[in-house]
C-alpha cells in the first residue's frame, strides 16, 4: 500500500529545490517551483483518497534501518491526526508559490523559490516522522529556510527578526534533545535496545519525577513553536517583517508544529503528567486568548494585528488540546486547519494590499471598498471565517474545542468566550478603518482591484473556508480513530493519578485513627 509514496512526497519538493537552481530564466524558475509544489499537492490528494477512515493505526508506513548501530531507522507513516496537515502544507506552499511569482519577489527569485521547497520538505518531513532522530532531523531542518526567508526578503526589522526567531525555537529544540537522548537512554537500560523508534519509547517506564521532566523538555520546545504565552514575543516580529509566503507558511503551518508535538509526543509519551498539567496549560491557553486579542486590538499596523490575533487563535487550540477529550482534540485539529486556511488568506490578502501602498498601517487605508470592490468582498469573507462564522470553517473548530473545555473546566470556557467577543471586536473595527468611510489619501483613489492571478489564489481558499463550514464530517471522521487511541493513554492514566489518590487517602486512614485512639487514652 505504501510504495514509496511517502518518501515522494517528502522528497519531490528537495528534488525540485535542486532543479531550481540551474535555471537561470526567471520565468522558467517560478514555472518550475510551481510545478514542483504541484506534484506533493497531488500525492497529498491521493493519500487523502486512500486513506482509510476506520484505521486507527499509521498507513503507508514505510521503514528501513537507517544508523542500525545507534537504532535510528527511517520510519515515517501518517494517520489521522497528520493527514490533513499534510495537505494543508502542501495547499499553502503552492498558492505562497503561485502568488509570489506574480511580482511579490522582484529580487533572486531562484534562492527564494529554492527555499521554499527546502522549506515544504522540512515540514512534510516533520509531520510523516515515527522516528524520533529523523523527526528532530527535519524539525531543525525547516528553521533554516525561514531564517533565509525572512531575513533576505523581509521587511523593516528582518535580521533582527529572523535571529529571533531562530533563537527562540533553537533553545527550546536543545532541550528536547536532551530530553529525546534520555528517553532513548532509559529504552536501553529496560529494553537492552536503543532505539529512537516512537512506538518503543511510548513504553519506555519512568519514574514520576523523570516524566516531569521530560515533559517540560517536550513542552517546552512545542510551547516556543506554538507559540504560547509567555513565549511568543519572536511571533510578532517575525510575522510583521517576513515577507507575505513567509507569514502565510509560519502562520499557516509552522505554528502547528508545535501543537502537532503535544498531540503526537508530549501527550502520548507522557500521559500521567500530561494529565497533571491539564490546569496549568488551560490557564496558559486562557491567558494567551484574552492577552492576545487585547493586544491585537491596540495595534496599528495589519499584520502586526493578525500576527497577535495568532497568539489567541493558537490559545484555543491549546485549550482542545489538553481537554484531553475526543471533542476537544478533535475541535483542536480542526481548528489548526481553519487557522491555516483563513490566517494565511488574511496574510495573502494584507500583501495584496502591500503591493499596492507599501505600508500595513492602518491609518493609510479607508475607504478602499469604493475602488476595489472584489478585493473588499473577498477580505470580508476571509475575515469572517477568522471570528469564526457560522456556515464558514472557524464556527465548528472553536465550537467543538468550546464542548471539550467545558467538560474538562467550565470556568476555562467562560472565560474563553471574551475572547471570541474581542476577536470579533478587532478584525470588524480594523476592516471598518481600512474598507469604509472617506478615502482620506489621495493615493488610495488609484488603487487597482485584484488581478485574475490574486483571485486564482485566493478562489482555492475561500473555497475551503465554505467546505470545511459545511461539510465537517468528512475531515472529522477522518481523525477520530486515531485521536481515540491517542487518548486511551491520557485517559489511563487519569484513572492511575485517580486510583494513586484514592491509595493515599486510604493510607492515611490508619495513621488518623491510631492518633484518635492515642488522644482517647490520654484523655
Amino acid at each position: 500500500m505504501s510504495g514509496g509514496l511517502l518518501t515522494a512526497l517528502i522528497f519531490l519538493p528537495l528534488i525540485g529545490a535542486l532543479f531550481i537552481l540551474m535555471q537561470s530564466e526567471e520565468r522558467a524558475i517560478w514555472n518550475s517551483a510551481f510545478i514542483f509544489s504541484l506534484l506533493p499537492l497531488a500525492l497529498s490528494f491521493y493519500v487523502l483518497y486512500e486513506f482509510n477512515p476506520q484505521m486507527a493505526d499509521y498507513q503507508f508506513v514505510e521503514q528501513y534501518d537507517w544508523i542500525p548501530t545507534f537504532g535510528i531507522s527511517y520510519h515515517i507513516g501518517i494517520d489521522g491526526i497528520s493527514l490533513f496537515l499534510v495537505l494543508l502544507t502542501t495547499i499553502l506552499i503552492s498558492l505562497s508559490i503561485l502568488y509570489s511569482g506574480g511580482g511579490d519577489i522582484e529580487e533572486r527569485p531562484r534562492e527564494f523559490c529554492f527555499f521554499m521547497l527546502v522549506l515544504e520538505t522540512g515540514l512534510l518531513g516533520t509531520l510523516l516522522s515515527i522516528d524520533l532522530f529523523l523527526f528532530y532531523m527535519f524539525w531543525e531542518v525547516m528553521l533554516i529556510p525561514m531564517y533565509f526567508l525572512i531575513g533576505i526578503w523581509g521587511h523593516g526589522r528582518r535580521i533582527y527578526a529572523a535571529i529571533k526567531f531562530v533563537l527562540f525555537t533553537m533553545v527550546g529544540s536543545l532541550l528536547m534533545l536532551v530530553g529525546i537522548l534520555y528517553l532513548v537512554y532509559q529504552a536501553h537500560v529496560h529494553f537492552n535496545r536503543t532505539s529512537f523508534d516512537l512506538p518503543l519509547l511510548y513504553q519506555v517506564p519512568l519514574t514520576a519525577t523523570e516524566a516531569r521532566w521530560l515533559f517540560a523538555a517536550f513542552a517546552v520546545a512545542f510551547a516556543v513553536k506554538v507559540p504560547m504565552w509567555p513565549l511568543h514575543t519572536w511571533l510578532p516580529d517575525a510575522h510583521t517583517n517576513a515577507p507575505t509566503a513567509g507569514s502565510v507558511i509560519l502562520a499557516g503551518v509552522m505554528l502547528k508544529m508545535g501543537t502537532y508535538g503535544f498531540l503526537r509526543f508530549a501527550i502520548p509519551l507522557f500521559p500521567t503528567v500530561a494529565v497533571e498539567a491539564i490546569p496549568l496549560f488551560m490557564a496558559l491557553a486562557v491567558v494567551g486568548i484574552i492577552y492576545g486579542a487585547l493586544v491585537a486590538m491596540m495595534q496599528a499596523d495589519l499584520k502586526r494585528l493578525v500576527a497577535y490575533s495568532s497568539v489567541s487563535h493558537l490559545g484555543f487550540v491549546m485549550l482542545g488540546i489538553f481537554a484531553l477529550n475526543p471533542q476537544g482534540i478533535d475541535g483542536a485539529i480542526y481548528q489548526m486547519l481553519n487557522h491555516g486556511v483563513s490566517t494565511g488568506g488574511l496574510f495573502l490578502l494584507i500583501g495584496m494590499l502591500y503591493v499596492r501602498r507599501h505600508t500595513h498601517e492602518i491609518s493609510e487605508f479607508g475607504g478602499l471598498w469604493k475602488r476595489v470592490p472584489v478585493f473588499a468582498a473577498i477580505y470580508i469573507v476571509v475575515m469572517l471565517s477568522s471570528i469564526g462564522l457560522p456556515g464558514l470553517n472557524g464556527f465548528v473548530g472553536e465550537f467543538l474545542i468550546m464542548i471539550g473545555a467545558f467538560i474538562r473546566i467550565r470556568l476555562a470556557v467562560v472565560i474563553a468566550v471574551v475572547g471570541v467577543i474581542l476577536e470579533a471586536l478587532y478584525m470588524l473595527w480594523a476592516y471598518e478603518r481600512v474598507w469604509f468611510g472617506p478615502i482620506v489619501k489621495a493615493v488610495n483613489e488609484t488603487m487597482s482591484d485584484l488581478t485574475g492571478r490574486e483571485i486564482a489564489v485566493m478562489v482555492p481558499v475561500l473555497a475551503l473556508m465554505l467546505f470545511m463550514g459545511l461539510f465537517p464530517r468528512p475531515l472529522i471522521s477522518r481523525m477520530e480513530p486515531s485521536v481515540t487511541a491517542m487518548l486511551s493513554r491520557a485517559n489511563f492514566a487519569e484513572a492511575q493519578l485517580e486510583h494513586e489518590r484514592q491509595l493515599k487517602r486510604i493510607a492515611t486512614l490508619p495513621t488518623l485513627n491510631h492518633d484518635r485512639e492515642i488522644a482517647a487514652a490520654i484523655r
